[in-house]
């Protein structure tokens, strides 16, 4: 059996997914954190041991919802190359896990999406946690920057050829409940598919039904979807409401949603169930100021990307920004921040009892961070990738 070397990390200030520590030493073997001990004279700890010191180190940040990065967009390059690329260049922001995101697309891109995908899970890509398909079954009312004429009705027998991912991974499907027929929500939760309601213009009634059906989040809230007014709360309000356990993205890069906005949803739903999302393009971690995107040209301006018509095209956040944003923009506590980008969508996955936390049998995928929040360095599965 192979013999796992021990790597040793101290942290000024360590927070662990629920506490804040200080001189903490951190050790791992292999992918997994070992322990985690405090540290009476960290100069001296550190002078013996000659390895990282960290300002602060968290949890690493796991991103659902990122079509690309470092000039690489998953739908222009379904293959392995484009999800390595995609990983070492979120990881230079924290992300640590990830769910690459196919928009809405041919069956045949779809499914070179699955198979690169579910040949990332059979290797153990580091980093990869499963797929993100980002439609095709929206509604064209809603479709923001997808094709319109790629958005279809659901046809079964092809989507089961695309369900394998599930069984090793994580499988993600954001759908508009009123593009489907009924019973179609419950069959691919029985399927062990989280679904998401994203791109929509169902009625509160018509949400609210989807996630009795089982839906349990909320792709880009306020984005493509019907929003809340007096008479009619729309899909919005169905987001809001807690007496079911549902999350929501937010993309907090300042241009989708208005701070004061963000800031009424959290008031409303709470931090718990609220996750940062980026839904990066291939423009994070590139020097392009415009680019091709599924068939149309991009630009990028001042943190956001649009199409020449002015529609936003994705962004041009990472998740580093995003926990900067959320605590200077929103007003949130650098706890609150943390959490949304790692212990929240761990939770929302399934998948807490090995991310979202620094703790022994934990996954060793962790952000080393500055005092005001910028990445020094990432380890995912106990591998520094950046720093």
């Amino acid at each position: 059996m192979m013999e796992h070397k021990l790597t040793t990390l101290f942290a000024k200030r360590l927070f662990d997914g629920e506490n804040w520590l200080t001189n903490q030493k951190v050790t791992f073997k292999g992918q997994v954190i070992d322990s985690i001990t405090s540290v009476a004279d960290l100069a001296v700890e550190q002078s013996t041991e000659n390895t990282d010191v960290v300002d602060i180190l968290a949890p690493g940040f796991i991103d659902v919802h990122v079509n690309g990065g470092g000039g690489a967009l998953f739908n222009h390059t379904p293959t392995l190359e484009a999800l390595e690329r995609m990983v070492a260049v979120h990881a230079q922001f924290g992300t640590v896990a990830m769910m690459p995101t196919l928009i809405s697309d041919d069956y045949e891109i779809m499914s070179q999406a699955h198979q690169a995908v579910c040949q990332a899970l059979k290797q153990n890509m580091a980093g990869i946690l499963g797929l993100h398909y980002e439609g095709p079954y929206l509604n064209p009312i809603r479709k923001g920057v997808h094709n319109e004429s790629k958005l279809r009705k659901p046809t079964e027998g092809k989507l089961s050829a695309l369900l394998e991912v599930s069984r090793s991974g994580k499988l993600m499907v954001t759908l508009a409940p009123e593009q489907v027929p009924e019973g179609f929500i419950e069959w691919l939760v029985a399927e062990g598919v989280i679904v998401c309601i994203g791109h929509s213009a169902a009625n509160y009634d018509q949400a609210r039904q989807a996630v009795m059906d089982g839906a349990r989040g909320f792709t880009h809230l306020f984005n493509a979807m019907t929003p809340l007014i007096s008479r009619e709360p729309g899909v919005v309000g169905a987001a809001l409401q807690t007496d079911k356990p549902t999350w929501c993205g937010l993309i907090a890069d300042g241009h989708h949603v208005h701070p004061a906005s963000m800031r009424v949803a959290i008031a409303a739903k709470g931090c718990d169930h609220m996750l940062l999302v980026t839904d990066a393009i291939q423009s994070v971690g590139s020097d392009e100021q415009e680019m091709p995107f599924l068939g149309k040209k991009v630009l990028r301006s001042e943190g956001k990307v649009t199409t020449e018509d002015g529609t936003l095209a994705g962004s041009d956040l990472d998740m580093a920004t995003a926990v900067r944003n959320t605590i200077h923009l929103i007003g949130r506590t650098p706890t609150e921040a943390l959490q949304m980008a790692s212990l929240r969508p761990a939770e929302f996955l399934g998948i807490e009892q090995s991310f979202g936390r620094i703790k022994a049998g934990y996954r060793a995928s962790l952000v080393g961070l500055s005092e005001d929040f910028f990445v020094t360095s990432t380890w995912i599965d106990g591998q520094k990738v950046w720093g």
